[in-house]
């Protein structure tokens, strides 16, 4: 493929959905990262787009976000890494909240195998990888349905979130940063975000690094609010990526890397993988300690079919397992 017809290719993949790793776009014009980088450079000489964090984005410093169709193909690799390390921090019998996104439509996937776990979440997706699941409850938010991500959103789906207590929340966004933290592009599922978010005692962000260093429009979780960021391994030569590790860590996150491969898991005060060096010790994924929790949530909740009817609708069992969660 000609530089030009690559550069093409190029433009056409960000301006399709927004913002693309080097390494997603290496893989599809099928060269390598050195030269997808200074295919990168040349474009963005032109105005034609911006440079990220292991990626490119549309100009103007801010990306745009593009539909589930075209998310779905993007760093599934790393998704399905972080999906996998995530889900080790999840213990049977917790009652948790879960986002809309790709990558926790993969982590779903995966707590469909631990036993007596109450998932609230406002994503069809979420529900649907958790539908067949045994012994695992699935709560519904209520809210309008915004198709292009298959979540529930709008005033209904903050309300029904009101006087909900779990013990964690797992989200991810379109950017993430040390300055602003979590954030999305889009006003509404950016609110349902906060409401979710409020709702957890522990916040676990899930971001492949090709978000690191992403601003986007609206603020989801502020940085002293996360609790932990799962996150993949940036390629060697990613410096920026490092050091925008570090500069979490350095905030008070927690960082756990998961390698593309779904191997291993990093925890510590520093970036891991390649570009971290030893900052990080590795270890096995079910030693990743958890901290305690960072800020104090009023409210509580149990859960059956719908967020809004929990207080309602709650049997013995369920009462007895938020009676335990606030004694602890």
């Amino acid at each position: 493929m000609f530089a030009a017809e690559r550069r093409q290719l190029i433009l056409e993949m960000v301006r399709a959905n927004g913002a693309v790793s080097l390494r997603e776009l290496a893989r599809v014009v099928q060269t390598s990262e050195v030269t997808v980088r200074r295919d990168v450079r040349a474009l963005e000489a032109e105005g034609l787009l911006d440079r990220r964090h292991g990626g490119a984005v549309l100009p103007g410093g801010f990306t745009r976000e593009s539909g589930f169709p075209q998310k779905s193909h993007l760093a599934t690799a790393e998704k399905t890494a972080i999906a996998d390390l995530a889900a080790g921090l999840v213990e049977e019998g917790e009652a948790i909240v879960v986002g809309a996104g790709t990558t926790t439509q993969e982590l779903a996937r995966r707590l469909a195998r631990v036993p007596g776990l109450t998932v609230v979440t406002n994503s069809l997706l979420v529900a649907q990888a958790l539908a067949h699941a045994n012994r695992v409850e699935v709560v519904m938010t209520g809210g309008t349905l915004r198709g292009s991500n298959y979540a529930l959103v709008g005033s209904g789906a903050e309300q029904s979130l009101q006087g909900l207590r779990v013990s964690k929340a797992f989200l991810s966004g379109s950017g993430l940063t040390a300055e602003r933290g979590l954030s999305t592009s889009n006003m509404l599922s950016a609110s349902v975000d906060r409401a979710l978010v409020q709702a957890a005692a522990e916040v676990v962000v899930l971001a492949d690094h090709s978000k690191l260093g992403t601003d986007t429009m609206f603020q989801t979780v502020p940085t002293d609010v996360i609790t932990r960021l799962v996150t993949d391994e940036s390629p060697g030569h990613d410096d920026r990526a490092a050091t925008e590790l570090q500069a979490l860590a350095d905030q008070g996150v927690q960082i756990a890397v998961a390698g593309a491969s779904g191997g291993g898991a990093a925890n510590g005060s520093g970036p891991s993988g390649p570009s971290g060096g030893d900052a990080v010790a590795r270890q096995q994924r079910r030693d990743v300690p958890l901290p305690g929790p960072r800020r104090q949530v009023p409210g509580a909740a149990t859960g059956l079919r719908s967020a809004a009817a929990l207080g309602e609708q709650g049997g013995g069992t369920e009462r007895a397992r938020v009676a335990d969660m606030r004694r602890r």
